[in-house]
């Protein structure tokens, strides 16, 4: 399920930037291939952060409270990767996408949640999760070395 489409990138640059940034035949018109290998490209790479603790890509039709929170990640580094194809990279642009990579890094390591109504379903790449049950410790490890 995409998070974005070329529309929305280039409503977020403006059409004169999409088509600085990925008009390779010179008509005028952001190309359809350049602007899908970006979508694409930061897709993937959204989900690959995601994997790590959700069942990917996250289905929208089910969850769409955090459909715009997606899709603007996605869009920040949808952007990043067309403005790596035009240098100089704006710094915002470069600063966005560190903000945005950091965040997911948060999300990956399970210190930062999507915010959904219902629950997303856990990622099955992980393998088996132990849960521990039942009563507390009462002796710490240390209390035992003496036996």
């Amino acid at each position: 399920m995409a998070y974005l489409t070329n529309l929305d990138i280039e409503q977020r640059l403006g059409h004169a930037a999409c088509v600085q940034l990925a008009d390779d035949d010179g008509d005028g018109q952001p190309d359809a291939g350049v602007v899908d290998e970006a979508r694409l490209g930061a897709e993937g790479e959204l989900n690959s952060y995601l994997a790590r603790r959700y069942e990917v890509p996250i289905d929208l039709g089910r969850h769409p409270d955090v459909g715009d929170l997606l899709k603007t990640v996605a869009l920040d580094l949808a952007e990043y990767r067309l403005r790596l194809r035009r240098p100089p990279m704006p710094d915002d642009a470069a600063a966005r996408r560190q903000r945005t990579t950091a965040w997911l890094e948060r999300v990956a390591d399970g210190r930062v949640s999507l915010p959904a109504s219902i629950p997303i379903a856990a990622s099955s790449s992980r393998g088996t999760v132990a849960t521990v049950t039942g009563a507390t410790r009462r002796l710490s490890d240390k209390e035992l070395e003496s036996f």
